[in-house]
């Protein structure tokens, strides 16, 4: 069948998708307003459409870890980036092998605060590395690793680190809007940076993005992120999946079904390395609080 513009006709026109709805195609710009403004409302209806399908599809599967290859847990907390490589190992990989090297590329272990910052700075300015910039976003936001606390400055890396496509970023420019930290307080901001990440397979931020619906009256938009969130293995999300349920948003089959994915989805990030390494990193939690007295 050829092909013809959807608003003059022309049939085997070097047609472009619309910019609004992306489903009809136009030869030209001019062409293409025509159609908005012929359409706009079933036009902005279809977009409005395929945005919340994008939204609330199954995210994209766990990344692995480059050394073990498992997917690595969806908490951030227990996956290590590398300022050395750029790699981003699970805390099993990273507290097991070796602790003086990187484990994926040999590099020798940053001495000190001075040389790990110099190395994360050396990435971003080098590579554009939008993980490197998160990581200094966070120092320069806490005041930590030798950095001093710049609110401004962190913002800026969180935007710069975005715009590159970091679910990371996003999900803590949603934080930054919501709390008004440093900034006015922008709801449909944090909305819009959570919904980025959550889309990205960002499981806090669909978390965080349940919450926001929820506190609006938008219940059965919560718990579906929820139960998406959960199906990742989220412990907070499965928990208002669970509340859902009880206060009956969920349905008993739906409620079945999180808790299976979630269960599945656990399991598939386990090993016996990341086991052991857990049990490190709390022995040396336990040392460093009995230290503190």
């Amino acid at each position: 069948m050829t092909n013809r513009c959807a608003s003059c006709l022309k049939a085997d026109a070097n047609l472009t998708a619309c910019k609004a709805c992306n489903l009809m195609k136009c030869c030209e710009d001019d062409c293409q307003m025509v159609h908005r403004s012929a359409s706009k409302e079933d036009c902005w209806k279809n977009a409005r459409d395929l945005f919340y399908q994008k939204l609330y599809a199954q995210p994209p599967r766990k990344e692995e870890c480059p050394i073990c290859m498992i997917p690595r847990p969806c908490s951030e907390d227990e996956s290590f980036y590398m300022h050395c490589c750029g790699k981003t190992l699970c805390q099993g990989c990273r507290y097991c092998l070796t602790r003086e090297r990187c484990p994926f590329c040999n590099t020798p272990s940053a001495k000190s605060n001075k040389e790990f910052i110099e190395r994360l700075t050396d990435r971003m300015e080098k590579y554009n590395d939008p993980e490197a910039m998160m990581m200094l976003s966070d120092y320069y936001r806490n005041g930590e690793n030798g950095l001093p606390a710049d609110q401004s400055k962190a913002f800026e890396l969180y935007k710069r680190a975005s715009e590159l496509e970091c679910a990371g970023a996003h999900f803590h420019l949603g934080i930054i809007y919501q709390i008004g930290e440093g900034t006015e307080i922008d709801m449909s901001m944090a909305v819009y940076h959570y919904q980025i990440a959550a889309m990205m397979g960002h499981t806090s931020a669909r978390t965080n993005l349940g919450f926001v619906e929820f506190e609006h009256g938008y219940v059965q938009r919560a718990m579906r992120h929820f139960m998406i969130a959960a199906k990742c293995g989220d412990d907070d999300a499965l928990h208002n999946v669970k509340e859902g349920f009880k206060d009956g948003h969920v349905t008993k089959e739906d409620f079945a079904k999180a808790l299976r994915a979630y269960q599945a989805s656990c399991d598939e990030t386990k090993s016996g390395q990341r086991d052991q390494a857990a049990a490190i990193i709390a022995r040396e939690r336990t040392y460093i609080s009995h230290e503190s007295f």
